[in-house]
């Protein structure tokens, strides 16, 4: 049997900063590991160039918004940018907040992870090991890994992660070992992540790219909107926007409600100048009218989606009610999602351990004494661009002193 104050489950983001964390207060740390190595989700986030904080962030970019106010409170932006800067890493700021190494490689916060882990003697890291069950004693915790290894500590830090990119080893087990302990999960599903909606274009339309506005409706209600690229695929709709927008549209699929996404093409002139184009272009061909006015690829779905039948119909020949639609698409075109791409594409995982039997002061369990949490386990998740990285770093940071000091009674 092994011996620790604490022990970590998890060698991801979150783990890792609560190892650190609870070291710097003299604990005895045992991180328990199920990969052959610490941190693989780290380096493929911000496209292998680790997107770690935001600068610009607030409680507003999370689902829980009051929740995590607290959390940040006790361990925000500015304080992972200081602790990262003593181990090393020099930050890079861009003008929406996003927040890089210098040397824009996310290998490097593994470098200095392994070198602080080496450094500091009461940290002990065990990969390939499995936890299979966490047990409460009278005395702490024993948890057992697949290959019958019994780990014991005072406090257990749960930092499992959730079921995104299953292959950096978040398989979602977390989860049955808060149930174990009488936890609740709540649903749990893909979040910033890729949108399959239904479209009989989008064969032509894979691959084309715009600038523009996308809002996720309901019942002809705007629920959320962004603006940026949009990419359209042989499944659906991508880009930085749509991931914003995917958490809300797959909560409303998981409640049996198919949301819309209505893209806006054109906004920078008025619906009454785009009719006045088309009076002045009455003798050329309707296709020939969208020219420099939308994408190119665009034109022939929206003159078909329009029930215009041939590309080549001269505008003063087209029936009105087709040419106003035509025109009405270019403000409020509208797909209907029908899903989403699954774990494997998704960047975060929505849902998780309930916030509610968490205390967001010490994240420690409010129904078992001495197990924390951090990290993607819990039901919380942010925005695209550093946001879900920062709760990883704060939510560790904070379990790993806390349970530092209920371990040497405090």
């Amino acid at each position: 049997m092994f011996y620790a104050d604490t022990i970590i489950i998890g060698g991801g983001a979150s783990g890792l900063m609560s190892a650190i964390s609870a070291s710097n207060s003299g604990c005895k740390v045992i991180l328990l590991e199920k990969n052959n190595r610490i941190g693989k989700k780290i380096l493929v986030t911000g496209n292998g160039r680790c997107n770690y904080t935001n600068i610009l962030l607030t409680k507003n970019d999370y689902n829980h918004p009051f929740y995590v106010e607290k959390v940040f409170e006790g361990f925000g932006t500015q304080n992972t940018i200081d602790l990262f800067e003593s181990f090393g890493i020099v930050p890079k700021v861009e003008n929406d907040g996003k927040t890089f190494p210098l040397s824009e490689q996310a290998s490097s916060f593994l470098d200095v992870f392994l070198y602080e882990l080496s450094l500091r003697k009461n940290i002990e890291v065990f990969l390939n090991k499995e936890v299979i069950k966490i047990q409460k004693n009278k005395d702490g915790f024993y948890v057992r890994t697949f290959d019958n290894n019994i780990y014991s500590a005072k406090t257990v830090i749960l930092c499992a992660g959730g079921k995104s990119m299953p292959l950096t080893g978040s398989d979602g087990s977390g989860y049955s070992l808060a149930e174990n302990l009488g936890h609740s999960i709540s649903a749990v599903f893909p979040a910033l992540v890729k949108l399959k909606v239904d479209s009989p274009y989008l064969k032509q339309l894979s691959g084309v790219k715009i600038n523009s506005q996308i809002d996720l409706m309901v019942n002809d209600r705007i629920y959320q909107s962004e603006y940026g690229d949009i990419l359209f695929t042989n499944y659906g709709i991508s880009g930085p926007t749509v991931l914003e927008l995917s958490r809300k549209a797959n909560e409303f699929l998981n409640k049996n409600v198919s949301p819309i996404l209505r893209v806006i093409i054109i906004q920078e002139i008025s619906k009454s100048k785009i009719i006045e184009r088309m009076e002045n272009f009455a003798n050329r061909e309707v296709s020939q009218a969208l020219i420099g006015l939308v994408n190119k690829r665009l034109i022939s779905v929206l003159i078909k989606e329009a029930g215009i039948a041939k590309t080549n119909t001269l505008v003063k020949d087209v029936e009105s009610k087709n040419l106003y639609k035509l025109i009405d698409l270019m403000y409020d075109w509208r797909f209907k999602v029908i899903g989403s791409l699954g774990f494997d594409d998704s960047q975060v995982t929505a849902g998780g351990v309930k916030v509610n039997e968490i205390n967001n002061e010490t994240l420690e369990s409010l129904i078992i004494p001495g197990l924390f949490f951090a990290g993607e386990v819990m039901d919380i998740d942010g925005r695209c661009g550093g946001y879900n990285l920062q709760w990883a770093w704060s939510s560790g940071y904070i379990a790993g002193r806390s349970a530092a000091s209920r371990c040497q009674g405090n």
